[in-house]
């Protein structure tokens, strides 16, 4: 058989455009069946809940499996008011950020004037914080104000609120604050 460029090209294009489409249905089936049998009402379980990427606070719906008590897909909420179902590219891949396997899942600490890392428990890291939380607090508490008056005034915290809370959190968010006696109170959504 004598081929020519033209018909040489034609044939190499034909061949790559079969070998490519040919394998693109292979081991997706499965996949995607599971995937759809594991959305059914029966087996999950829908939660509204809000992106937490930037302060837009697009509404999300995740799609949790009560079998494994993990989310299995995150989708955008068509009720919401401000994106109406569409997300962006951050929004849409909101999974990842608790359904990811090449995320670090352990606790890291880096002692001050030190260059090593140190594998810590959350439980180590959740007293730490704690104690520094306190720590701060105490050393710049204001029990009464220069005329006497009792004021309680943590003066050496402040809080930022993200417009991603929805109001019931900054409600539970605000109440925590004020009960440490933090005094400088912002948010995001007024900057």
């Amino acid at each position: 058989m004598r081929l020519n460029r033209r018909d040489f090209v034609k044939l190499s294009s034909a061949t790559a455009l079969g070998v490519a489409f040919t394998g693109l249905g292979m081991g997706c089936k499965k996949t995607a069946v599971t995937k759809i049998a594991q959305m059914k009402p029966d087996w999950s379980k829908e939660t509204t809940s809000v992106c937490a990427y930037c302060s837009v606070g697009c509404g999300l719906v995740v799609t949790t499996s009560l079998q494994t008590k993990r989310a299995i897909n995150v989708e955008g909420n068509p009720d919401h008011p401000i994106n109406e179902g569409s997300l962006c590219a951050k929004g849409a891949s909101s999974i990842q950020m608790t359904e990811n396997n090449l995320r670090n899942g352990k606790c890291l600490y880096r002692a001050p004037y030190s260059g090593e890392w140190e594998e810590k428990s959350w439980d180590w890291c959740k007293k730490r914080i704690a104690k520094l939380a306190k720590k701060s607090r105490d050393k710049a508490f204001v029990e009464k104000n220069d005329k006497g008056q009792v004021v309680n005034r943590n003066m050496g915290v402040a809080s930022l609120g993200s417009a991603a809370l929805d109001n019931e959190e900054c409600y539970a968010m605000h109440a925590f604050m004020r009960a440490q006696g933090i005094v400088y109170l912002e948010h995001q959504a007024r900057i």
